[in-house]
């Protein structure tokens, strides 16, 4: 969750500088619009990133714009829609969970994104996705579905598999990057989460870090540890270097 501090802030960014980047796509007929970054070398590797339930705003467009300076292509994708970029509590909660309500319908936008980061150029055969909060959820949905990923990272994301799910499509490498003070997702949550990746044999590593409340990553907000995120975000680049060619 970000502060109105913060989007204000990183407001001035999306508004001046991001627009260049704006990819305007539909799925169903209806418009989304998503975020294009590519790096100098075409052949570079692509990091999907997912929202969080905030929608794609300056936060997303800021992490885009570190991961092309070490090189990778970014494609952010849009689940909400064209415009939704919603700012209260209630409207948030009622898009996530529509969308945590209808699975079909949230992996089909996951597919969509991916689909057009391979039409913006982007490498789908050397591609990892990475979601914060709930796009973190939502990545472990792309994983269940046997996403042909290098990899996929969440970060104090939603851990639950929803009745009927499991992960043994799973491909690549699964990094879950999780806060041991995250009041809205348990250690148990994380603990049961393991076990079944363990029990799928799914290549898989998991953080806990110590004080880190939920949304511990996210620049500017009330939960920021500037501690945890630099050390989640170390490790995610080097998974990234781990995983991918190039």
């Amino acid at each position: 969750m970000k502060t109105r501090g913060m989007l204000a802030l990183l407001g001035l960014i999306w508004g001046a500088a991001a627009q260049a980047g704006v990819v305007r796509y539909q799925v169903d007929g209806q418009p989304f619009e998503g975020y294009y970054l590519a790096a100098a070398d075409k052949q570079a590797p692509l990091v999907v990133v997912v929202h969080d339930w905030d929608g794609l705003t300056e936060y997303e467009v800021k992490r885009a714009e570190m991961l092309v300076g070490l090189g990778y292509s970014v494609f952010a994708v849009d689940l909400f829609g064209a415009g939704v970029r919603p700012t209260e509590v209630e409207e948030r909660k009622r898009l996530t969970g529509a969308l945590y309500q209808d699975r079909a319908k949230m992996r089909k936008l996951l597919q969509e994104g991916l689909a057009e980061a391979g039409r913006q150029g982007g490498r789908l055969d050397n591609a990892v996705a990475i979601g914060y909060c709930f796009g973190g959820a939502a990545v472990l949905e792309l994983a269940r579905s046997g996403a042909s990923l290098k990899g996929i990272v969440s970060v104090h994301g939603g851990l639950t598999t929803p009745q009927g799910q499991d992960y043994q499509q799973a491909k690549g490498r699964l990094l879950i990057q999780h806060g041991s003070a995250d009041e809205a997702v348990s250690l148990t949550d994380l603990a049961t989460l393991i076990g079944e990746l363990e029990a799928a044999g799914v290549n898989h590593e998991a953080t806990s870090y110590s004080g880190a409340p939920h949304a511990f990553s996210v620049l500017g907000g009330a939960n920021y540890r500037a501690d945890a995120d630099a050390k989640s975000w170390l490790r995610f680049t080097e998974f990234l270097g781990e995983v991918t060619k190039g």
